[in-house]
């Protein structure tokens, strides 16, 4: 059974914690609930941050010539520079997090499909745009599992950023008493689940830890730490996770019966055509290493990257359009 770091996760705080919404709602929300046992939350409300009370006037992103400003169309006020502020000086308050999971379309959180208005009333709407608060995220940590709630309802993307964000979580945590060792170690148990993301980041990781320039600790820790954040930009592809899975049936190919070896590639063709989940292919490889004991392989994080109780393999059906 694996053990996992706890990661820090900065939160709407609309999404279960409080009701802060405009309207004066709280947001249930299915993942926060999930990740309570597993997650030490930062939770956060720009809009009440900068003095908006509950409930308050509808805020909105307006277009002045080339310019988007945070207005409030009841008072005539423009929220922009105290947002900003507000969101540069909570950035650099906060302790080292691993990701922001923040609530869709608002005009301070949302991270896509933002309404901009043309004015500032009764106005069509003339294009999308980031949130504010989400925008200042994004500029300084990029690299970090960042999501909104409503595309989390689809499976794929809530699987990369759980599994970006324990990654994440497990290498802070390892950085806090850092050493070469440590650092093998990390690399070494994560190497299936690097080698789905992106194979040549996966070597150039893999000769920053060789460290043949002799470089600091430090040095080392950055160096590898920017590999890492831009490989777990975006979800591995089914045909990187093919490859990954034949790798690790090669592990056995003298163990097994031509039949076992039919069987696995008819299923692994079956996933690569979307008809069943990588876990139904992974649960066989796992059975192999089990009944081959491969202590190795039993330690690789590609067969549970992050705790067993947040996997739900509903969908909104929706998610397929995402990118």
């Amino acid at each position: 059974m694996r053990t996992f770091a706890k990661p820090k996760l900065v939160v709407s705080k609309c999404l279960e914690f409080d009701h802060v919404r405009y309207n004066g709602e709280r947001i249930p929300d299915k993942v926060v609930q999930r990740l309570t046992p597993y997650v030490t939350f930062i939770p956060v409300c720009p809009e009440m941050e900068i003095g908006l009370g509950v409930p308050r006037d509808v805020i909105r992103i307006v277009r002045n010539g080339e310019e988007e400003r945070l207005m409030q169309p009841s008072s005539g006020d423009d929220l922009t520079d105290s947002m900003t502020h507000f969101a540069k000086g909570f950035l650099r308050s906060l302790p080292d997090v691993d990701g922001f999971l923040l609530k869709n379309r608002s005009p301070t959180c949302g991270i896509q499909d933002v309404k901009v208005y043309d004015k500032l009333e009764k106005s069509p709407v003339v294009g999308k745009t980031k949130g504010l608060f989400a925008q200042e995220v994004l500029n300084e940590h990029e690299a970090l599992a960042i999501e909104e709630e409503g595309r989390l309802k689809n499976f794929r993307i809530r699987e990369h950023f759980f599994t970006k964000l324990f990654t994440l979580a497990s290498f802070r945590e390892m950085k806090e008493t850092p050493s070469m060792k440590k650092l093998v170690a990390y690399h070494s148990e994560n190497k299936y689940l690097f080698m789905s993301y992106n194979q040549k980041t996966l070597k150039e990781m893999g000769r920053i830890v060789a460290n043949h320039d002799q470089l600091s600790m430090e040095e080392v820790l950055d160096a590898y730490e920017e590999k890492l954040g831009w490989m777990l930009r975006r979800a591995p592809s089914r045909k990187s996770n093919v490859n990954v899975c034949q790798h690790i049936m090669g592990y056995f190919k003298n163990e097994l019966t031509r039949g076992e070896k039919q069987y696995f590639l008819d299923e692994l063709d079956k996933y690569y055509e979307e008809k069943i989940p990588l876990s139904t292919v992974l649960g066989i490889l796992k059975s192999w290493v089990i009944r081959f004991q491969d202590d190795y392989l039993l330690e690789q994080t590609y067969f549970q990257p992050y705790p067993e109780d947040l996997v739900e393999i509903s969908d909104s059906g929706k998610g397929r359009a995402y990118t």
